[in-house]
C-alpha cells in the first residue's frame, strides 16, 4: 500500500512538531543549555502544528486516521440500519477499505456498548493487526441499545430456532450477515465475529446455528453463565458491588455510579457504602434510581431457576459449528469462568480440530493492550501484542482468507511464574496428574494423608466481613478504581485476620509446575444454618526475593466461593443443619503456573469476601437479597481434616516438585 503525499507530509510535520515540543520542554528544564534554541523551536512547533491542522482541513475530517492509514488501509465509514426478521432495525457502522480492489470478508462486532464511536482511528488503534490485514469491519448495536430499535434484554436467552419467527442474539447475527452479503459490495462471501465480554457472548451466539457464511468466531472472555461463574453470581453467591455498578451503568439514565461522600467530605469507601445498606434490596432502594430490569432479575431470582439456566450458553454448545478461538485471562476479574467452560464443553464435540483456546496473564480485556505487566507482576514481554499478532490475526487470515500461518495445535497458555508461552494438544495436557494436597492440623499442608483427625476453627461475623481487596473500594469503573488488578493484589492485607484460616507447605526445594483445573474438596461445619466457603490457592514469595517489590508477596493463583444453601441443589436452596459436616467440592478453575523453588504454597479459607460478594446472613432466609439486619449473625466455622473428613485441594501437577 503506497502512502499519499498528504499522508507523508502529515507524518513529517507531526514528528517534527513533537520533536520541537520536546526541545521546548528541555529548554524549560535546562534553561542555560537549551535557552536560545528552545525559544526558536517553540515558535517552530507552533508553526508545524498549525500546518498539520491545515492538512486536517484538506482531508476528510479524520486527521489521525489519515496518518494511521500510512501503516494501515484507507477505511471509508458509513452507517446503515439492518432489518431483522421481525421488522426491528439494528444500527451498524461499516468501515470498508477503499484501497483494496479484491473481495474482502466481513469482521463483525455486535455490542451493547455503542457502535457510533467506531471510526478509522478507533479501529486502527484498538485492532491494529486486524486493521492492517484488511477486512470490511462492521460494528452493530444490539436490540434496544443506542441507535438500534427494539428492547434490550440482558443476555437474551436462546430461542427455539425451529420457530422461524423466534428472535435471539443468534438469529440477529444470522440476519445481519444475510443483509450484509446482499447489500455491501466487494465482499468475499465470508464473515467472522469477534468480541470481548458481553460482545464475546454475542460472538459465541453467532456460532450457534450460524449463517453458512460465518467461517470463524473469536469470543474473548465471553459471558457464558452469569449465575454459575461469570459476572453476577459464582456458585450462588451474588456479586453485589459489581452487579449493582454494572447494571446501574448499563440501564439507568445517569449511567454514573456514585457512592457519595462520608462525613469528612471524602469519597465514600464502597465497603462502607454496601455495609451500611445491609442487603442488596436496601442498596437498590437507596440508589436514587427506579428498580432497573436486571436488578429486578437479581431480586426476584436469587437461585438458578429458568431465568438463569435459559441464559446459560453452555447448555446449547453441542457442536463446533465454526472454527472457534476462545480467549481468556488467568486474572480476569469478570469472566474467567466463561472461556474455560466454553472450551471444555465444546472440546468433546470437536472432531475436526476447530476448537482452540488461548489463556493469558490478563485481567478483563487487557489482551487488547501491551499487557507486559499487571500490578506488581511483570511478564517479560508484551503478551497482548504477541497474542494478537501471532494467534488472532493469523486465525482470521486462515479461516476468512485461506492464508497460511496459523499453526496453533489446540491450546496456547501463558505459564505464570516461568513467564513463558506453552502450547498443548489439549487442556489440561495429558502429562497433568491430579494430586491431593491435604489440609492438616496446625496450619500445615501435606502431599500425604494424615492419620490424625484435626479441626481448624474461626468465627465469621457478617458485621466485620473480609474485604476482597485493599480499601478504599471505588466504584467498579470509577476514577482511580483498582478493579482491573485486584486478583493480583498482595493478600498479606488479610492474612493475619482471625476469620481467615491459613495452611502452608514448607518452602519448596525445586519448582512445582501446576497445569490444569484445581478443585477444592473441603469438609466444613457451621453453627449457623447457612454459610459461604471461600478458598484461595496462594504463591508466597520469599522474603529475600531478588525483586524487592515482590518480597513476601502473597499472590492468588486460584480462588472461588461456594454458597452453602446450594449444596443439594442450585435451583432449590435448603438450610444447613447446625454443626453437621458438609462436603464443599467445587472448581477453582484452570491454572498454568510455576511455584518457584524457595516459594511457599499457601491455602486460605474464609467465609466473607465483601463487598464483591454479598454477605451471607449465616441464618437461612428465603432470599438473601432481602435479608433484614436482624437476620445476620456470627457463626463458628470448623474445617475438618484427617482420615474421616479429608479436606484437600486437588492440584494438577506436571512434576513432583517436592
Amino acid at each position: 500500500m503506497q502512502p499519499t503525499i498528504l499522508q507523508l507530509v502529515g507524518l513529517i510535520l507531526l514528528f517534527a512538531g513533537l520533536a520541537a515540543i520536546i526541545w521546548v520542554i528541555l529548554a524549560a528544564l535546562h534553561r542555560k543549555k537549551y535557552a536560545r534554541a528552545g525559544f526558536a523551536l517553540a515558535a517552530l512547533a507552533g508553526l508545524l502544528l498549525m500546518a498539520l491542522l491545515a492538512l486536517h482541513s484538506l482531508g476528510d475530517g479524520d486527521l489521525w486516521a489519515q496518518l494511521l492509514s500510512f501503516i494501515s488501509h484507507n477505511y471509508k465509514r458509513y452507517e446503515v440500519m439492518i432489518p431483522m426478521r421481525d421488522g426491528v432495525k439494528l444500527h451498524a457502522v461499516i468501515l470498508k477499505p477503499v484501497d483494496i480492489a479484491s473481495p474482502l470478508p466481513f469482521l463483525i462486532l455486535r455490542t451493547p456498548y455503542g457502535a457510533d464511536g467506531t471510526s478509522r482511528l478507533s479501529f486502527c488503534s484498538q485492532s491494529p493487526e486486524i486493521a492492517r490485514a484488511g477486512y470490511i469491519y462492521v460494528a452493530e448495536d444490539i436490540r434496544g441499545r443506542f441507535k438500534s430499535e427494539g428492547d434490550f434484554v440482558m443476555m437474551r436467552p436462546l430461542a427455539d430456532h425451529h420457530d422461524p419467527n423466534a428472535i435471539d442474539e443468534s438469529t440477529d447475527a444470522y440476519d445481519t450477515v444475510a443483509w450484509l452479503l446482499k447489500n455491501v459490495s466487494g465482499n468475499s462471501g465470508r464473515a467472522g465475529f469477534v468480541g470481548s465480554s458481553y460482545p464475546g457472548f454475542l460472538a459465541v451466539m453467532a456460532g450457534i446455528d450460524p449463517h453458512p457464511a460465518v467461517k470463524a468466531i473469536v469470543p474473548k472472555a465471553p459471558m457464558i453463565d452469569v449465575w454459575m461463574g461469570d459476572d453476577f453470581f459464582h456458585n450462588g453467591a451474588f456479586r453485589q458491588s459489581y452487579g449493582y455498578d454494572y447494571v446501574f451503568a448499563m440501564e439507568s439514565k445517569t449511567a454514573k455510579v456514585d457512592y457519595g461522600k462520608d462525613k469528612a467530605g471524602k469519597l465514600r469507601d464502597g465497603f462502607d457504602y454496601f455495609l451500611e445498606r445491609g442487603s442488596f434490596a436496601e442498596a437498590v432502594r437507596g440508589s436514587g434510581s427506579a428498580v432497573l430490569p436486571t436488578w429486578k432479575l437479581f431480586l426476584d431470582h436469587p437461585a438458578y431457576d429458568d431465568t438463569w439456566s435459559s441464559r446459560g450458553v453452555e447448555h446449547a454448545l453441542k457442536a463446533v459449528a465454526v472454527p472457534t478461538l476462545t480467549v481468556g485471562g488467568y486474572y480476569d476479574q469478570e469472566d474467567l469462568y466463561g472461556p474455560q467452560i466454553e472450551y471444555s464443553t465444546l472440546e468433546p464435540h470437536d472432531r475436526n480440530n476447530l476448537n482452540f483456546l488461548v489463556l493469558g496473564p490478563w485481567s478483563h480485556g487487557s489482551w487488547a493492550q501491551s499487557a507486559s505487566r499487571l500490578g506488581n507482576l511483570e511478564f517479560g514481554g508484551h503478551t497482548g501484542k504477541e497474542y494478537r499478532a501471532q494467534i488472532e490475526a493469523k486465525f482470521f487470515a486462515r479461516y476468512l482468507k485461506d492464508e497460511p500461518g496459523f499453526d496453533l495445535d489446540n491450546v496456547a497458555s501463558f505459564q505464570t511464574g516461568s513467564d513463558t508461552w506453552k502450547y498443548y494438544s489439549q487442556f489440561p495436557p495429558p502429562e497433568s496428574r491430579p494430586t491431593l494436597l491435604h489440609l492438616q492440623g496446625g496450619g500445615t499442608l501435606s502431599w500425604s494423608e494424615s492419620g490424625v483427625q484435626a479441626k481448624t476453627i474461626y468465627v465469621s461475623d457478617p458485621a466485620n466481613p473480609v474485604p476482597y481487596r485493599h480499601r478504599p473500594i471505588q466504584p467498579t469503573y470509577g476514577k482511580g478504581s483498582q478493579w482491573s488488578s485486584w486478583l493480583a493484589e498482595d493478600q498479606r492485607f488479610v492474612a493475619n485476620r482471625k476469620d481467615v484460616a491459613v495452611w502452608m507447605l514448607p518452602a519448596l526445594k525445586k519448582d512445582l509446575v501446576v497445569t490444569g483445573e484445581v478443585f477444592a474438596d473441603i469438609y466444613a461445619s457451621t453453627t449457623g444454618t447457612d454459610g459461604d466457603i471461600v478458598v484461595k490457592l496462594i504463591d508466597k514469595y520469599p522474603d529475600d526475593d531478588p525483586d524487592r517489590k515482590m518480597r513476601g508477596f502473597q499472590l492468588m493463583i486460584n480462588e472461588e466461593i461456594f454458597r452453602g444453601r446450594y449444596l443439594e441443589s442450585f435451583s432449590k436452596p435448603t438450610p444447613l443443619h447446625p454443626n453437621s459436616i458438609y462436603e464443599y467440592r467445587f472448581s477453582l478453575h484452570d491454572v498454568d503456573h510455576v511455584f518457584k523453588a524457595s516459594h511457599t504454597v499457601l491455602v486460605e479459607i474464609q467465609s466473607t469476601w465483601f463487598p464483591l460478594y454479598d454477605r451471607n446472613p449465616q441464618t437461612f432466609v428465603p432470599n438473601i437479597m432481602t435479608a433484614r439486619p436482624e437476620d445476620f449473625h456470627p457463626a463458628t466455622i470448623t474445617i475438618h481434616s484427617g482420615p474421616e473428613h479429608d479436606s484437600a485441594l486437588q492440584i494438577p501437577l506436571m512434576n513432583s516438585g517436592r
